[in-house]
């Protein structure tokens, strides 16, 4: 048998000598060439290497048959994604409105306890109406989502879908001008674009990793879902309900994703050609085999490991952020506070890109956290000198309604929110993975140009066609 071999792989070399020939340059010789080596290879492995388990083989092969297939690879990839928006969406419910209780009480007794020592009124605004307030809506909304969204896609990576993933965006990527591993990184931005920003370390091409960490943005973060969960199911599922609301809500929110990953390519491409060209790099990527994830373990690491080290790092940038905003809301100039102010200031602004003052004002003072996005906002809205509780979706909406929202308002500030530039955290991440001041500065501005670009011309479309 070891004749065979020696005789038929000379033959094999010759017959990819002769096949660059024939070919022209570029990518086409390169794949053919590791086709044919893989070929090679997989054949001497199959005469002379034996497997213990040899179903457990055919069955991942008839797997990645389906998974990657170019017909079912991508609709059952969009269809997983979509699942996991369900289950978050469905699950984070409750646990939410309970932690978001059990905060409401808390701060029940620190009121008491400051008013026990009689505590000036600054003091407990400041500690208890902006820290403690600030802080317990970062974690009500975001601990429960991250507790299903990361344990669900370790799942996924443990049982060996992700790598697939990769597989079947490689060529997309290629296209784009990019590189194969940045679905992985993009993957992972779904959950805190903070830790994607890390995650590009995998891109070993310089050129191809900023590409990654300049487009993570676009794909939604574990602090923008609540914000586009919110109004998806506020202003355009208005016509559902019970269950077919919540397959809405994560249809919509779905759709919302989508429009990320093709910006997320477009922009690629556009960087490609221009600040950031260059040839993409190949990389071969060896699927591992599918396998049983161990769950509770799973569950459990995940959970240490990225849910909690991404929750830590909001409370600490959102916390401040808190403080902020009730000083903001409680200072008066000429009988209006400092946010109602700024709300006038950026009101032409607003209208012009379908949104108001008071959004465009809660997105600024938003930077160090999407998650106060929202609370922001209300707190703007009600002239309060605190941030605000969600007492239900009626009550939120009214809210809205009384502020001139339409479906239109709704439609663009989900828009804006999934298209405008990173959050604090992830900036400073981009800036120590960098080193470089103008590459952070243009992940701020790329997004956030894009952001206004498409809600600018939404808004001008609708009112065009009289659609509001």
């Amino acid at each position: 048998m070891g004749k065979q071999l020696a005789i038929s792989a000379p033959s094999q070399l010759d017959a990819l000598v002769k096949k660059a020939q024939r070919m022209g340059t570029g990518d086409s010789i390169r794949d053919s060439i590791v086709s044919d080596i893989y070929k090679t290879t997989h054949g001497i492995c199959r005469e002379v290497v034996q497997y213990e388990d040899q179903q457990k083989l055919a069955n991942s092969y008839q797997l990645d048959r389906i998974f990657t297939s170019k017909i079912w690879g991508f609709p059952i990839m969009l269809a997983i994604l979509g699942l996991i928006f369900w289950i978050t969406i469905a699950g984070a419910n409750v646990p939410s409105s309970m932690l978001a209780d059990m905060f409401g009480v808390i701060e029940g007794y620190l009121t008491a306890g400051f008013l026990a020592v009689n505590a000036p009124d600054w003091l407990h605004g400041i500690l208890v109406l902006g820290l403690f307030r600030g802080t317990s809506w970062v974690i009500s909304v975001m601990l429960p989502p991250m507790a299903i969204f990361f344990p669900t896609f370790a799942l996924l990576e443990n049982f060996g879908y992700l790598p697939r993933v990769a597989f079947n965006m490689d060529r997309m990527f290629k296209r784009a001008g990019g590189h194969g591993k940045q679905a992985l990184t993009m993957s992972m931005g779904f959950g805190c674009n903070a830790a994607a920003i890390i995650s590009t370390r995998i891109i070993e091409s310089p050129r191809e990793r900023m590409l990654a960490i300049l487009t993570n943005n676009f794909v939604p973060c574990n602090g923008r879902w609540p914000t586009l969960i919110l109004l998806a199911s506020l202003f355009m599922v208005v016509s559902s309900s019970g269950g077919i609301q919540t397959i809405v809500t994560a249809s919509i929110v779905m759709g919302m994703v989508l429009i990320g990953i093709i910006t997320t390519f477009t922009v690629s491409w556009v960087l490609s050609k221009t600040a950031l060209r260059g040839v993409p790099t190949h990389y071969t990527l060896e699927l591992p085999p599918y396998r049983r994830p161990q769950i509770w373990k799973t569950i459990l690491l995940s959970s240490r490991d990225k849910s909690w080290s991404v929750l830590k790092r909001a409370v600490i940038v959102a916390a401040p952020a808190g403080v902020i905003t009730w000083i903001l809301g409680n200072i008066f100039v000429g009988g209006d506070s400092i946010l109602t102010h700024m709300a006038a200031f950026f009101e032409p602004f607003g209208h012009l890109i379908g949104l108001d003052g008071f959004i465009i004002m809660a997105f600024i003072l938003g930077l160090p956290a999407n998650e106060i996005v929202l609370p922001i906002l209300l707190m703007g809205y009600l002239s309060s000198g605190a941030m605000v509780e969600l007492d239900g979706l009626d009550n939120v909406k009214e809210i809205f309604l009384q502020q001139g929202w339409t479906w239109l308002t709704a439609l663009n500030m989900m828009l804006f929110s999934l298209l405008h530039y990173p959050c604090g955290t992830t900036l400073f991440n981009i800036y120590k993975e960098t080193k470089s001041k103008k590459w952070t500065l243009l992940s701020a501005l790329i997004p956030l140009a894009i952001a206004i670009a498409v809600t600018f011309t939404t808004a001008q479309l609708a009112r065009y066609f009289g659609w509001v």
